[in-house]
């Protein structure tokens, strides 16, 4: 909504609370009346009205009271232009009561859904809750079937959702991959993906990117991409059946367990990776460093333990630990895994 929208409606809701105003001193009195007294315009009557009732600020009545015996047999109806006021409180506790009444409802219904459920898939459910932990697969050949997977990783993902897509979103519908985004950045789930910068570099591709990145999501872009995948939360993943042939179908991963695994491969290719819109080289710094921390930094980039890096070295695990310690300070670092990523693409080893 732009201002002008927003001083209109601030210009609607003052002469409905001036039209309110003039309800309330008269008590009972015919509508068109008030809204002549309050400057309210014919062409506004149905509107006004319906929001006052809507809220239970007025009421349809009748300009005098009805006899017991047309109430008994409903033969009473209420003057179509007669209202009454109702005080605000008894608005507002009215609201809260229908309120109630509808959530009373909600929770029925979930009742009777669950129920089914239980009765339809109870031993699925059960078995489910007893090995939610451990490592579930599921091949997954039909196309179809992966594009309801990932409209079920949208509703489901509450903290981190990550993917990579060596070939780009080609297959994707652009409009449906930016309603998940703004789906999950609308409940606070932070997204990364990452592309090829081949792909990058295509101007229908580098928008669906740019539309993306406005909605909150962090893109970046790596030379070589390994293979499609995408994680949601710790819970589950979905790569390739075959990584060469991604079109043949995919493994849906449930549980942390092996997630965890997908998701240390995909941080390593996302801190290798440079932001979408970020130009230039690496910078090949790190001239300042000894050659005990740039043997260290090797050590560490390949994977080795402190007590490896301290025999290589020839220190004590306490130098190790002080060396690296500096170098992730410098290197803007929070773990050791992190700090070797960034030492390499930075240009401080090769």
């Amino acid at each position: 909504m732009n201002v002008t929208d927003g001083g209109a409606r601030n210009r609607d809701d003052q002469r409905l609370v001036t039209l309110y105003q003039e309800l309330r001193t008269r008590g009972v009195s015919g509508f068109a009346e008030a809204c002549a007294q309050a400057g309210i315009s014919p062409a506004e009557y149905e509107r006004c009205r319906a929001e006052l009732i809507s809220l239970g600020l007025i009421v349809p009545t009748g300009s005098a009271h009805a006899p017991i015996s047309d109430l008994r047999d409903a033969a009473w109806r209420p003057d179509a232009d007669t209202v009454a006021a109702v005080d605000p409180e008894i608005a507002v506790l009215r609201l809260l009561d229908r309120e109630r009444e509808r959530l009373r409802a909600h929770l029925a219904e979930a009742d009777r859904a669950y129920g089914a459920l239980e009765t339809l898939a109870g031993d699925f459910l059960k078995n489910g809750a007893r090995h939610r932990r451990e490592t579930v697969f599921e091949v997954i050949t039909d196309y179809r079937r992966i594009q309801q997977t990932l409209e079920d990783f949208t509703d489901t993902t509450r903290e981190h959702a990550c993917s990579m897509h060596p070939a780009g979103p080609s297959r994707e519908v652009p409009e449906r991959l930016l309603e998940r985004d703004r789906r999950r950045r609308e409940h606070g789930v932070r997204i990364r993906v990452m592309y090829e910068a081949e792909d990058a570099t295509r101007p229908h591709i580098a928008e669906v990117l740019r539309e993306r990145a406005r909605l909150g999501v962090e893109v970046r872009i790596a030379p070589v991409i390994p293979m499609n995948m995408v994680i949601a939360d710790e819970q589950f993943a979905l790569v390739p059946l075959r990584p060469e042939a991604p079109r043949e179908g995919a493994i849906l991963a449930r549980g942390p367990l092996l997630v965890r695994s997908f998701l240390h491969l995909y941080e390593y290719c996302w801190h290798a990776a440079t932001p979408f819109g970020v130009t230039g080289t690496p910078d090949r710094g790190g001239d300042g460093l000894s050659e005990q921390q740039r043997a260290a930094l090797r050590m560490l980039a390949s994977g080795m333990k402190d007590e490896k890096i301290a025999r290589g070295l020839g220190v004590s695990l306490r130098t190790v630990s002080r060396i690296l310690s500096d170098l992730m300070q410098e290197l803007g670092a929070s773990t050791r895994f992190e700090a070797g990523v960034r030492a390499v693409r930075m240009g401080w080893i090769d």
